[in-house]
């Protein structure tokens, strides 16, 4: 089973393209266990109050396996590069910037393409 990181952008990509998560994922890393970082948990939650549209928030915490994030780094970003670059999990994420830092660290990330695909980006 393979850890992915969650980048709040990436999930709310997911539920707006309307992908079914396990099957789109399964295409590109097999069977998947998401991990959620406890400030991007805190992202979400935010997004989901300024929005109507559900981001399936109990079913991702339902099925995730939650970390603290690394002290040294406030933001949620600043963490997943840490953990991903630790752990060698790929990050799912939409983010430009996410993803650049995330290229400069040698880490992978899965990018939600054309709405309806996925792609595993690894180096």
């Amino acid at each position: 089973m393979t850890q992915v990181l969650i980048d709040a952008c990436g999930w709310v990509a997911i539920i707006e393209g309307g992908l079914n998560v396990d099957l789109a994922m399964a295409d590109v890393v097999g069977t998947f266990e998401p991990v959620l970082l406890k400030r991007v948990l805190k992202e979400l939650e935010m997004i989901q109050e300024k929005t109507t549209s559900p981001l399936l928030l109990d079913f991702l915490t339902s099925r995730s396996v939650f970390l603290e994030g690394p002290e040294e780094a406030n933001h949620p970003d600043d963490q997943l590069v840490i953990v991903a670059s630790q752990e060698n999990w790929p990050v799912l994420t939409v983010d430009s910037r996410l993803k650049q830092r995330l290229v400069e660290m040698n880490c992978s990330y899965i990018e939600v393409m054309s709405g309806q695909n996925l792609r595993l980006v690894s180096l």
